[in-house]
């Protein structure tokens, strides 16, 4: 088996929660960079990283990385890559490209200097002047930051909260990603009962019930690499059957999921039913200040509105002041609220036991951790 450098990238400050993540598939010789995680793999191993990387925004295959002042010098060491190992002789490629604070700054011209050095190692390699363009997609990157380039091809196609079980969102979604990243980051584990208040279109709790079933995330969707020649049909087939075998079938989850939109929960049961775990959510249409769960332990994890609009600021903050009075009583459990309102904790009435600075897409949030007591083992 041949040994290759992957990259699974990451939005900002869930780096160490996607190094757990590989760490737990069992790959290794990891490094954690901004916004990746590098890690040692074998080519069989990009169905695996695909298929189960739940917090990874995609999987890149590490082409090569090197210094680079000038065009020249990117085209030579372009070239010099093993380009014709990977992209097929009728394979569809582009070149995307990015770069920060580096000397060849025009990312057009970088990435047809890529592009070009590519073509022309093709040519050497199949013989030919003309490539038909009709197989397997390809998708470059080239990233140059301080003048370090670092060429990669996309394995994963469409981003990885791509679940394939949500078609539609209703206001303020969000990403399944970071939806399985703040279960991960909870104490939330599945002899526990969980709720969200404010499911809109269930995502946490979507995202809480894979999690809780082992359903790896990536089952109901296709990839880029499935179409690739280098990577063997049989090790797509062998993980995917792996993964089946994986689901806890008989694994009984405490997971309540309300809202005060029907349209909301429509949409969040047809995303459980597609997701495959409409059986282990309990969906409601109900105004916040209902919470009637008797078990002495729960964990809530919920993204409730932020009042980013004008006019809505005044009923969010009195929302999240309602939010610390009802959670007030529920002593013994443990609260996790992500919002973008700098204010939150002063109108929450508690300061958070931890608070960590995430990206909910472009807008920058707070994931305020509450912790109560460890559950009574007895």
């Amino acid at each position: 088996m041949s040994k290759i450098k992957l990259i699974a990238t990451a939005t900002f400050g869930l780096e160490a929660v996607v190094k757990r993540e590989v760490e737990s598939l069992g790959f290794t010789d990891i490094e954690v960079e901004n916004g990746k995680v590098i890690f040692s793999a074998n080519v069989e191993d990009i169905p695996k990283a695909n298929l189960w990387l739940r917090t990874a925004d995609r999987v890149l295959l590490l082409l090569g990385e090197f210094k680079v002042l000038s065009f020249e010098e990117l085209y030579e060491k372009t070239k010099a890559l093993p380009w014709e190992e990977w992209i097929s002789e009728d394979g569809e490629f582009t070149v995307t490209g990015k770069s920060i604070k580096s000397t060849l700054y025009s990312v057009p011209d970088c990435q047809s200097i890529v592009k070009k050095a590519v073509v022309d190692k093709m040519k050497s390699k199949y013989k030919t002047e003309w490539f038909k363009e009709t197989g397997a997609k390809y998708t470059i990157q080239v990233a140059l930051l301080k003048d370090i380039a670092t060429l990669t091809i996309d394995t994963s196609g469409t981003g990885l909260h791509k679940r394939g079980y949500r078609e539609e969102a209703v206001e303020a979604p969000l990403k399944e990603t970071l939806a399985a990243a703040l279960v991960q980051l909870s104490f939330w584990s599945h002899d526990r009962v969980l709720l969200d208040p404010f499911c809109g279109s269930g995502t946490i709790a979507i995202e809480a019930a894979m999690i809780g079933k082992n359903i790896a995330p990536g089952l109901n969707r296709k990839f880029a690499s499935e179409e690739w020649d280098r990577i063997p049909k049989e090790a797509w087939k062998q993980a995917k059957v792996e993964a089946f075998k994986a689901i806890k079938h008989d694994r009984e989850l405490m997971i309540y999921a309300s809202d005060k939109d029907k349209k909301a929960i429509d949409v969040a049961k047809e995303n459980a039913f597609k997701a495959g775990v409409d059986d282990c959510i309990d969906f409601k249409v109900r105004k916040f200040s209902i919470i009637n769960i008797k078990n002495r332990y729960g964990v809530i994890i919920t993204n409730p509105p932020y009042g980013e609009r004008i006019g809505e600021k005044r009923e969010v903050e009195d929302l999240y002041k309602q939010m610390g009075r009802e959670f007030k009583n529920l002593r013994t459990w443990s609260k996790y609220i992500i919002t973008s309102d700098e204010n939150f904790e002063r109108l929450y009435g508690k300061k958070a036991s931890k608070r960590r600075k995430l990206y909910n897409g472009r807008i920058k949030v707070d994931y305020y951790q509450y912790f109560g007591p460890r559950p009574n083992k007895a």
